[in-house]
């Protein structure tokens, strides 16, 4: 039997949500039917998804995109696309601005693009109309969550999406490779501390100023709390100045990008999310895996991951002293941290096991292979029965 050739086109191969989510599904398909592709618009990153794409033996093609508009990319791509000989084409993020004048000619293969987060935060308003156009004529869309399919209908009209949730490799998260006390040890941190720990990058979607914030008014009152920030990026100088100013220098620790991350979860005690917005993140399904209690805002697709009281707790995004109560609570109370922990852990491997996304999404797939072959077949029968009637 032919293999599937499935072609995922990402921004980049960046250590983002959306971005790993890509790589789990290429990284968990059945080789035996599939054979998945990967463009990437940027060059290497250095991130670990190249190494575990590499590990995994899976194409890649990295076309040097520079950061902003290049329109090097309408003439980079066409020729990487046609030699990859798609049966199925899966976009990512906002790739379609350079993809989708090419994809339509592409004789009928079918397209795919995963909305990762709500519809009015994954592109910028101006490209909108562009989005709504490829989402409304031809490319099908998937979302991560309900709530994100909801927007969907809100912003461009389309009432009825196919939701498939984010999973991740459960095993790796519940197993760490070293130790909570010999990590602890490496980075200079003291085995009765208490890790209040966040995995996201530095942007105003994630409000880590709001976390500090919420931090300083509660949890830093007692001096074995400490708020560890995993991550990097626009905002992480002007976080740093405001940790100094409120005077939690010695609380805060910015460990900056990491490929050790199952092992930070491992050593922490609670997981804390501030976002103001949110799709299906990653980050919380990871922490649960680990056996931490979430706290978090209740935003995008959040509440639908734990049940406030079971798992964690929510809190109201924006809300500095709810945000400090709830890390509080928790960080007061040792043994209700390890009972919604445990809980966590037991959900997570339950709902989030990256196998079972990738199952979903291999069935659209032959959904959509069947499809086309269908059409394709109706197409030639039809052109033959043409043919008999000119020859009448």
């Amino acid at each position: 039997m032919k293999k599937i050739r499935v072609v995922h086109i990402v921004p980049m191969l960046s250590p983002g949500g959306a971005e790993r989510v890509a790589v789990h599904i290429v990284r968990g398909l059945n080789r035996q039917r599939y054979e998945p592709v990967v463009i990437s618009y940027t060059g290497r990153l250095g991130c670990d998804l190249d190494r575990l794409l590499e590990e995994a033996g899976i194409e890649v093609h990295y076309l040097g995109k520079q950061s902003g508009f290049d329109y090097r990319m309408y003439y980079r791509l066409p020729p990487v696309l046609k030699a990859c000989r798609p049966d199925i084409v899966h976009t990512h993020l906002h790739v379609l601005r350079y993809a989708l004048p090419l994809l339509f000619p592409l004789n009928k293969t079918p397209v795919l693009h995963t909305v990762h987060n709500l519809a009015d935060r994954e592109i910028e308003p101006r490209l909108r109309w562009l989005q709504r156009y490829a989402l409304n004529h031809g490319v099908l869309p998937v979302s991560v969550a309900e709530e994100v399919a909801v927007s969907l209908g809100r912003l461009y009209g389309i009432q009825r999406c196919r939701v498939i949730s984010n999973g991740i490799p459960t095993d790796r998260y519940a197993r760490p490779e070293v130790p909570r006390k010999e990590w602890r040890a490496r980075e200079g941190l003291q085995e009765d501390d208490v890790l209040l720990v966040c995995v996201a990058r530095f942007w105003p979607q994630k409000n880590h100023a709001l976390l500090l914030k919420a931090f300083r008014h509660g949890p830093a009152a007692d001096p074995k709390a400490r708020l560890v920030l995993v991550g990097e990026g626009v905002l992480r100088e002007q976080l740093e100045e405001q940790a100094r100013k409120l005077g939690l220098s010695g609380q805060v620790h910015f460990l900056g990008l990491r490929t050790d991350v199952p092992e930070v979860l491992g050593a922490s005690d609670i997981f804390v999310l501030s976002s103001d917005f949110e799709g299906n993140p990653l980050s919380v399904m990871e922490a649960m895996a680990s056996g931490l209690p979430i706290v978090s805002t209740a935003v995008g697709g959040v509440p639908s991951l734990f049940e406030n009281g079971q798992e964690g707790l929510f809190v109201q995004p924006g809300e500095v002293q709810g945000l400090s109560n709830a890390m509080s609570a928790l960080l007061g109370n040792r043994e209700a941290r390890q009972s919604l922990g445990m809980a966590a852990a037991r959900r997570a491997k339950a709902k989030f096991d990256v196998s079972t996304m990738v199952h979903a999404y291999e069935a659209l797939y032959e959904g959509l292979v069947n499809q086309t072959q269908r059409l394709k077949a109706e197409g030639d029968v039809l052109h033959q029965q043409g043919v008999s009637l000119r020859q009448i």
